[in-house]
């Protein structure tokens, strides 16, 4: 399936903004909804990337080298979470008291967002994996700068700057200087959603309890990963 530029580019802002809208107007009080479709985000992402991205990735000649920046991925993630605590993977657990811009979460938070655009082109259905994990993110996050006692204004700056830089990513990513790299950039990509999707899953199930809807929505997730 060829992508044209307008979905690689342009949907995946409007999936930010359209989440923002939809916290800005509707104001959810009903978090189990969003839990699910977290649930549903990581095991589709996850899935995407084992049908997609490893196969695509490993078929380098150096297989080893694959692997450390794939490992690479993984700890800087760890490393990003330290700043943004844990807002890839739908939980805010900052205290914004003061009217001051949370630049180390937007950072963190934006360069998780690059690197996750890597991966995306023309003809990789990994572009609907990223799009179903943004949503949840982005309204989660939206209902904690929203319930903050940010200006508006920053809250609305912090959301159009955030919502670009997955595009950002992609457009680098194309780039003839990148090219020459993308296997490399790619595994370091796989690292960091191997971690984000695999901490949702965790995450997912509160005490380690069975849940049966969540189990479902799992299921749901890697059965149309393998599908498309």
């Amino acid at each position: 399936m060829d992508f044209p530029l307008f979905m690689v580019f342009v949907v995946p802002i409007l999936a930010v903004w359209a989440s923002f809208a939809f916290v800005w107007i509707v104001r959810p009080k009903n978090k189990k909804n969003i839990k699910l479709l977290l649930a549903f985000s990581g095991a589709f992402l996850l899935a995407l990337t084992f049908f997609e991205l490893l196969p695509e990735v490993y078929e380098s000649k150096q297989p080893k080298t694959i692997a450390v920046f794939i490992l690479t991925g993984i700890l800087l993630q760890i490393f990003l979470e330290f700043f943004s605590k844990g807002a890839e993977h739908g939980h805010v657990h900052l205290d914004l008291k003061k009217n001051k811009f949370p630049l180390l979460l937007f950072l963190s938070l934006s360069v998780h967002a690059l690197i996750e655009g890597v991966p995306i082109h023309g003809n990789n259905s990994i572009l609907y994996g990223i799009l179903v994990h943004k949503i949840p993110v982005a309204v989660i996050l939206s209902i904690f700068l929203i319930n903050s006692k940010l200006k508006k204004s920053a809250v609305v700056l912090f959301i159009v700057a955030f919502s670009l830089m997955t595009p950002i990513g992609s457009y680098f990513a194309q780039t003839d200087w990148m090219e020459s790299y993308a296997s490399i950039f790619t595994a370091l990509a796989i690292g960091v959603i191997l971690h984000v999707s695999t901490i949702i899953l965790f995450e997912s199930s509160q005490g380690h309890s069975f849940n049966l809807q969540k189990l479902l929505v799992i299921i749901l997730g890697v059965g149309i990963a393998y599908f498309i």
